[in-house]
């Protein structure tokens, strides 16, 4: 199984099926939008937007803003998060961005360099909707 060996931090039940994987030396410049889960274990140099679960392994880097259902961070995010349900900060992720979600979860050593904003899960949007009196 993918994320097995010396990041035992990520483990899935298996019930969730990777559809899209950004490989270890790969580097993709663009945003990326899925309808499935993405792995990332490369470079993307662009925004991620996937509607269900959005993984980034230890190697990974995304230096762009996310935007998923569920997110799990082991790699390293220079960007801005928004997530509907729940975001995972494993003991190797690293954060420098805001954050947006319904629940979060940072593991001892994770770092987060910014703000963080927690939503109720299904309310808030997407990025650029943001309420304020």
């Amino acid at each position: 199984m993918l994320g097995k060996g010396r990041n035992s931090a990520y483990t899935d039940d298996g019930r969730e099926k990777i559809s899209t994987l950004i490989g270890k030396e790969t580097t993709f410049d663009g945003d990326l939008t899925s309808a499935e889960t993405i792995r990332i274990d490369g470079v993307i140099n662009g925004n991620c937007t996937c509607e269900k679960k959005l993984i980034l392994s230890a190697d990974g880097q995304i230096k762009g803003n996310i935007s998923a259902q569920s997110v799990i961070i082991s790699g390293k995010v220079d960007g801005d998060i928004v997530v509907q349900g729940k975001l995972e900060i494993l003991s190797t992720g690293k954060i420098a961005g805001n954050i947006t979600a319904g629940s979060l979860v940072i593991d001892e050593g994770a770092a987060f360099d910014g703000r963080c904003t927690m939503s109720s899960a299904g309310s808030g949007s997407l990025f650029g909707d943001s309420k304020s009196e």
